[in-house]
């Protein structure tokens, strides 16, 4: 239920909702106090964007993330004494044996809120030939790592392991402390088969399998030789946010197959070692992944770039800061902040790019990538995106509405595509002593509308059809 405080704050405010009315926002406010709680989490919806004085989204947020809920609450903090866990960095076999062992116990007295208390816990053993365990959770629990607390994969030399791993369970909550791989410290053994090295499956936490209602905040994830976070097979309800995730070899966050999935508030950095290489990688690879919310996240330093969507549906990436991070070709992205595929389905609104140098698509913030096969499922939607040294380019598809955006000395460019709609965006040069390209608008056998767009301030008219069109060099 909505404050009144909240209501009185913002009695004055107005929002605009389909089709198009102006409504006081303190009569939906009103309302929403006997509305269902359906009315209740549409307004809600629009919370986040009124509070930062931003427009309302193009397309409503038209799905909830289930939080695990456990209550009431019974805590146990694990006892190292009284079952014998080191917790100096020393013995990983015994420490992962006796910390499942409490592990195991405390959920079966009934506990389901287990405490680790500060410590260095070095942790993995044999699983199989090519996995390295780590510790597995039950459902219903809720793993606490105190403030000081590391739980940290030994040295080893297989391709896969799961430091935490939550496999076909449901209701879990991991929170606190400092999760690390060994991927300094690892042996990249040649794979029989292909003499291959990538070893890039060493994950700090794995969801995996029908799992459903999880939990991830407030944790320092690093230095894994595969992903912070993966996500695989028929996933639902996860949230991951408050998280500090950095210097893994291959991934931030990997979704591959996961439904109503939330990425909050994080802060995903220093990405780099094995492709892909990116922040957050959304790549079903045959599996479904829809109803997925990447919001007011920070990333930089991440080499190969910081969201790619090869295969979501539904998927918001809202008020997000994505900046390439210090100049020089040693921290040049590989694809680009922003990367989609055509065949997805995207609302790109409120985020700020920055580019400080190019990639292998030059200085382009977006892309959206296109196999040639066909249309893109829904309109895709690119709103309100400040691109600082950068641009944006969607080809050989359909369907984008793509308005008040600021492109800061590079392009907006469409080509082969059908039906865009490109209304009040802005291409200006960027600051004095930073590069120029020559021109603002490239248009190539796009039909579609335009209107309101302008360069340096003055107006452009887009003609979208078949004919290929390109505005005047404006370089200095």
């Amino acid at each position: 239920m909505i404050s009144l405080k909240i209501a009185t704050h913002l009695y004055a405010s107005t929002i605009v909702m389909k089709p198009y009315k102006i409504i006081p926002l303190s009569l939906l406010l009103l309302c929403s106090l006997n509305a269902s709680s359906q009315s209740e989490d549409d307004i809600l919806e629009y919370m986040p964007a009124i509070m930062a004085s931003l427009k309302k989204l193009p397309r409503k947020i038209d799905f909830k993330v289930t939080l695990p809920s456990i209550h009431p609450i019974n805590e146990y903090t694990i006892e190292l004494s009284r079952w014998d866990i080191p917790s100096n960095r020393s013995n990983p076999v015994k420490t992962t044996d006796n910390l499942q062992a409490a592990i195991d116990w405390a959920t079966a007295q009934g506990f389901n809120r287990i405490v680790i208390p500060n410590g260095q816990f070095l942790i993995g053993k044999f699983g199989n030939a090519i996995y390295q365990r780590g510790i597995e959770l039950d459902g219903n629990i809720e793993l606490v790592l105190s403030p000081s607390t590391v739980l940290e994969m030994a040295p080893n030399d297989k391709w896969n392991y799961c430091v935490i791993a939550v496999n076909r369970k449901s209701n879990v909550i991991i929170r606190g402390g400092t999760i690390k791989g060994d991927r300094y410290q690892h042996t990249y053994t040649p794979r029989a088969r292909d003499g291959a090295t990538a070893h890039d499956e060493g994950h700090g936490i794995c969801l995996q399998g029908n799992t459903t209602k999880v939990l991830v905040e407030n944790m320092r994830i690093k230095e894994l030789t595969g992903d912070g976070l993966l996500l695989v097979t028929e996933i639902e309800d996860v949230t991951i946010r408050n998280n500090n995730i950095s210097h893994n070899r291959r991934q931030g966050v990997s979704v591959v197959g996961g439904t109503r999935i939330k990425i909050e508030n994080n802060e995903i950095h220093h990405i780099r070692g094995t492709s892909p290489q990116f922040g957050i990688d959304i790549e079903g690879a045959g599996r479904s992944d829809k109803d997925i919310l990447i919001r007011k996240n920070n990333f930089h330093h991440n080499r190969g770039g910081d969201i790619v969507n090869t295969s979501g549906k539904n998927v918001f990436i809202i008020q997000n800061t994505l900046h390439q991070g210090r100049e020089g070709s040693d921290h040049r992205y590989i694809d680009g902040p922003l990367v989609t595929w055509e065949r997805t389905d995207n609302v790109i609104a409120h985020n700020t790019i920055t580019m400080l140098n190019g990639s292998v698509n030059g200085r382009l913030g977006y892309i959206q990538y296109s196999g040639g096969r066909d249309n893109n499922p829904q309109t895709t939607y690119v709103h309100d995106n400040v691109c600082n040294g950068c641009g944006m380019y969607m080809y050989r598809a359909g369907d984008a509405d793509i308005r008040r955006n600021k492109f800061l000395g590079y392009f907006l460019a469409l080509a082969d595509f059908r039906n865009a709609t490109v209304i009040d965006n802005t291409v200006t040069n960027g600051p004095p002593g930073t590069p120029q390209y020559c021109w603002t608008y490239r248009i190539r056998n796009t039909t579609g509308v335009a209107s309101g767009n302008t360069t340096n301030g003055n107006d452009t008219s887009l003609p979208l059809s078949s004919t290929p069109w390109t505005t005047q060099c404006l370089r200095r």
